[in-house]
């Protein structure tokens, strides 16, 4: 039988981390959501925007060297590290953002990349989304077989303390998870919830400026009723020098004369503008309302639908 792909549970974003016995906590990895399949003859791997990624991750392509079962889905992250052992977004997203095929052996020697899985979905041909959580972590317990490439996500009773451990080497966040709930395709609800250690966005790049000749920032933007609004602008964070100049020199395409902000930044001299379509993460300290983002940092380029950046409500 051939597995479809679906749409993972989410979790929503919260400032409070539960507490009692009917919760566990884990470390929010700052990777790439992916999804194994194992159909009982191969496997394939898909991302959250339902992107194939079984040749991009060949290390994890065979669920079943690291899974008991004849087929399966299992949930979890692919993440890489940095030089300091933390899990890095921008290392990780050169591994993802790969489009050609003869580029990924390389790349397995100079960004290996390690699967952490947290939940199991599907299980020797029945769907056990619909168990709570509890006793589908009893069955990932049993089945996943971690290698140098896979491991099983731990888990905390309390949130509080591995939220602190999690500040202190300056992770992405924790997921906090009710052991009762079900496991929604497609779905998103409080019983999963994200409690992060810094904010971060998808954005449209909607223009850049130069110094030298080389682009040194981006102009960000939001959609809010269809209209793209200006947040802010990034000029420091993950990009080397040759990230900036492979940028500046693949722009022509997408330069337009007018504006595609609602509203222009004046403050902001020299601008090119882009046709929106180029989308990056972006982190930041605070959103004061109504003005821009305050310390925004680029963390990578992404895949993103631009129509889907959207401005809170």
């Amino acid at each position: 039988m051939t597995l479809q792909p679906i749409i993972p549970f989410e979790p929503v974003s919260s400032d409070q981390i539960p507490n009692g016995t009917d919760w566990i906590s884990q470390i929010k990895w700052d990777g790439v959501r992916v999804l194994s399949y194992l159909d009982g003859k191969e496997t394939r791997l898909y991302n959250r925007q339902l992107n194939e990624r079984t040749r991009i991750f060949p290390e994890i392509a065979d669920a079943a060297a690291y899974t008991d079962a004849s087929s399966a889905i299992l949930d979890g992250e692919v993440i890489a590290l940095d030089e300091t052992g933390t899990p890095s977004f921008h290392k990780v997203m050169r591994r993802d953002g790969i489009r050609r095929l003869d580029r990924v052996p390389p790349m397995m020697e100079s960004v290996p990349i390690y699967y952490m899985v947290f939940d199991v979905v599907y299980y020797n041909g029945k769907w056990v989304n619909v168990l709570p959580l509890y006793e589908r972590l009893q069955l990932l317990d049993r089945i996943l077989l971690p290698n140098a490439h896979v491991q099983l996500v731990p888990r905390q009773q309390d949130g509080n303390q591995l939220f602190n451990v999690v500040k202190e080497r300056n992770m992405e966040g924790i997921v906090c998870k009710k052991l009762s709930s079900t496991y929604i395709l497609d779905g998103k609800n409080d019983n999963w919830r994200k409690i992060k250690n810094y904010k971060d966005i998808i954005a449209v790049v909607g223009g850049v400026t130069y110094r030298s000749g080389i682009v040194n920032s981006l102009l960000l933007g939001l959609y809010d009723q269809g209209e793209l609004l200006f947040i802010g602008s990034a000029g420091t964070g993950k990009l080397t020098a040759a990230d900036w100049r492979h940028l500046t020199e693949s722009l022509g395409p997408f330069k337009i004369e007018a504006a595609p902000f609602k509203a222009i930044p004046k403050s902001i001299k020299n601008i090119q503008w882009l046709k929106p379509v180029i989308t990056v993460k972006v982190q930041f300290i605070d959103w004061p309302e109504g003005h821009s983002i305050r310390q925004p940092s680029i963390q990578a380029f992404v895949q993103q639908k631009p129509e889907t950046c959207l401005f809170p409500q």
